[in-house]
This record gives structure tokens, sequence and C-alpha cells, in this order.
């Protein structure tokens, strides 16, 4: 009997324990709060840098910004301080275009093999690795553009970072990309075979809208489909063959507004991009083939291109000895597109199409390709930071180093405005108050 009723205690107690554990942080318990001395802060805003900047951060998010030595005075003396004073700080950063289920896929045969050769499960757990590493290279945020026939994964991982599972940047995912019957890989092989299909696809307004609808079910933020395929030449420009009617387009873009999702389109030749801008799509993906007329469009109708241009010279020499030659033509047309649309004043976020690439490449790699076909450095950090926040519609909350968002910053020990490949070099990154990385401060 004593035996019973010890043990009765013991569970009563650990029940206790258990229960006490759940009760939620007293309201009145005071925030944490740490301060970066910041040497150098790119405002990205104002186009500008200040010096000597006192960040302050309470929980997860900014509570002030100014001169350090006016935002000290202000605190305890047992306040945390960083010293970056010898660092150049800027907002965290912001890849528009990623496939994190996806490790490289310069030929058909590196595509087929990982849809062929290695389950979903596993796929997800080297996934779990390209996030930690998004994350360790300063991108805070991420727009994971499809899981090439991994189905939901992209949901499940974004969901094990958000629970503190794993470590990574915030996730956007768009799930299972569109294409129509027969114009998307795997292809090919023998008609008696069922082979795994690399998107859903998805044939007339009715299917369309249904499959819209269970994806955002099944947890995507943004819809992506897939316009064109077939690139070629014809009077000097990119063409391309598109891939559903303008009925069924429209179809993708209606109800994913509808249902408060934003739409992304692959299109790379003339004829996907202007059948894309016709539906009204948020964002055009690649964009190999933009001549003045479609950035005029685009600056009208506030579309936002997403160029990943690193991905394009990566592939590029492979695929062409694979035998496709146009990659090269494609990869040169988009270098001339890029400075035009610059200069015209067409939205571009950053995106890198890492996943296509294999991700031990650094996604920082484009912004000196950026830099090189015709942005100065402040505009392609702008490109990953408040641009990249609006076309996530989440300018409230990332994108600057400003009041009231959340405490996403990272630092390099040079400056990206006179050498924007120090941006490959991340040497801080917090995420959301907490440091990732940090090989520099204190």
């Amino acid at each position: 009997m004593k035996k019973i009723l010890i043990s009765v205690l013991l569970i009563f107690s650990l029940l206790q324990t258990f229960a006490l554990a759940q009760v939620p942080s007293s309201p009145n318990r005071a925030p944490r709060q740490l301060l970066i001395r910041a040497g150098r802060l790119i405002d990205v805003r104002r186009g500008t840098v200040l010096e000597n900047q006192g960040i302050l951060i309470e929980n997860d998010r900014i509570k002030s910004v100014g001169p350090f030595p006016a935002t000290l005075a202000l605190l305890p003396p047992t306040t945390r301080i960083i010293d970056l004073t010898r660092a150049t700080v800027l907002p965290g950063l912001s890849d528009c275009h990623t496939h994190v289920l996806l490790q490289g896929d310069i030929t058909a045969e590196d595509y087929d093999a990982q849809l062929l050769k290695e389950s979903i499960p596993y796929r997800t757990i080297r996934a779990t690795v390209a996030a930690r590493t998004a994350l360790w290279n300063g991108f805070t945020a991420i727009r994971d553009l499809e899981t090439e026939g991994a189905m939901y994964a992209d949901v499940d991982v974004k969901t094990a970072i958000n629970r503190g599972v794993i470590p990574g940047p915030r996730m956007f995912v768009s799930t299972r990309a569109f294409s129509a019957t027969g114009m998307y890989p795997l292809s090919g092989y023998s008609w008696e075979l069922k082979v795994p299909e690399g998107v859903q696809i998805v044939d007339g307004v009715d299917d369309i809208r249904k499959a819209v609808r269970e994806q955002v079910k099944y947890g995507a933020d943004w819809i992506k489909f897939y316009a064109d395929r077939r690139y070629y030449m014809k009077d000097g420009a990119l063409h391309s063959w598109v891939n559903f009617t303008d009925e069924e387009m429209r179809a993708f873009v209606a109800e994913a507004h509808r249902l408060g999702r934003r739409v992304a389109a692959h299109a790379m030749g003339w004829d996907g991009i202007d059948a894309s801008l016709r539906a009204g799509v948020d964002s055009i993906e690649h964009g190999y083939g933009l001549d003045e007329e479609l950035m005029d469009r685009m600056i009208k109708q506030g579309t936002y291109w997403c160029p990943t241009i690193y991905v394009g010279v990566y592939v590029a020499e492979g695929r062409a000895a694979a035998g496709a030659p146009i990659w090269i033509t494609m990869r040169d047309l988009e270098a001339k597109a890029f400075a035009v649309a610059v200069r015209k004043g067409v939205k571009i976020a950053y995106g890198t199409d890492a996943g296509g690439y294999a991700w031990t490449e650094n996604q920082a790699k484009e912004f000196n390709y950026m830099v090189r076909y015709g942005m100065t450095p402040m505009q392609a950090i702008q490109s990953a930071t408040i641009a990249a926040a609006d076309l996530l519609e989440r300018p409230n909350d990332m994108g600057a180093i400003e009041p009231g968002k959340y405490a996403d910053i990272v630092a390099v020990m040079g400056d990206p405005l006179k050498d924007i490949t120090e941006l490959e070099r991340i040497r801080f990154v917090m995420k959301g108050g907490e440091i990732v990385r940090n090989e520099i401060g204190r």
C-alpha cells in the first residue's frame, strides 16, 4: 500500500510539473532585450549608410534604431550588447526563387535520378540541410517555388522551422507547380510505365480551379504554373510554346487571388511572358525573352521580375553540351534584357533558383551578376530586401532595419557597396532576434 501511495504521489508531482510547464509566461514579465552596435548600417529605404548606430531589439522585433550613444543611455547597464563596430550591417536577405527539395539539375538525367531514385523522406532530409545553408548564408526568408515531385514536403519543412525543430529561413511555399498533360518531365519513358511527374498536371478551367483550392488546402502560400516550354529563336527574339490557353491561365490567377494567394509564372520566352501578363500574374520567373514592350506592360501592371541570372549561367554550358545550345543564347539575352529593365524601372526581386544548381553554391553569387549587368550595389541589395518584402506582401515585417520589423539582420566585414561579393562572405546572421551565426561580435 505504501508503494502504491508513493507511486501516486510521484505521478501527481510529475503532472503538476508538466502543467506548470504549459502555463504561458506572465504578461508582466520583462521583455528580452539586446543592443547591436553597428559600425556601418545600410539604410535600404533611403539608400544611404549610417555610422555608429544602435539597434535595440526586444524579443523578436526591432524596437528602435538610432545613434548608438543616445540609444545606450536609455538602457539599463545589464543590457547585452553585440559589438559589430567593425562590420557593415544590413537587413536579412530574401531569395524569392528557390527549390529546397532539389539538389541541382544541369541535365535531364540529374533531374530524373532525384525523382526516380530518391524517396520523398530522403529528399526532405536533404531539404533541411538546404534550408539551414540558406539561413547560414544570410537569407532569412525564401520563396520556395515548387517541390519538383516531392508533393507538399515544403510545407513540412516550413512547419519544422516555424516550430523550432530545425534552423532555417522564413519560408513562403508553393507546394506543387502546375503544368498541362505532356508538357513537363518526367518524359520519354515507355507508355507502359507510370513514372512520377515533377508537377501537378491540370487541364481545363474546372480542373485548375479545384487544384488551386487543393494546394491552398495543403498549405501553399503561392501558386506557380509553367507558362511555356520549347524555347527557340525567331527574328532575333526568344520565343516559346505556351502550355495553357488564356482561359486556363486566367483561371489560375482568378482562383488564387480569390483565395488570397499570389501567382508566379515560369515564363522564359516572349510568348510565355506575353500570355502570363495577359492573365495578370504577380511575378515572371526567369523571363529571358523580355523586350521593352513586355517590360512596359510589367511596369503598368506592377508585375515583378525574378530573373534568376546565376542559374542560367551555371547550367548553360552543361545543357549546351547535352544538346541544347539555346541555353547559351538565353544566358546572353538575359544579360542585355536586365540592363534595359533596370534602366526602365521594372520591379526586380532577388531570386536565384538555388536547387536548380547545387546548394553548395552560395546563393549570394547572384548579386555580382546583377551589378555586372547594370544595377548599382545598393539596387541589388534593395532587390533582396525591401523589394522582396513587397513581393512577399510582408513590408511591415521584413526588408529593412526599422522599428516594428522582425530582427532579421546580417553583417559582413567589408563594404558591399564597394564590392558586392562581400555578401558571399556573411559573418553574422540573426533571425527574429536569435543569433544564428556570429563570427564578428562579442
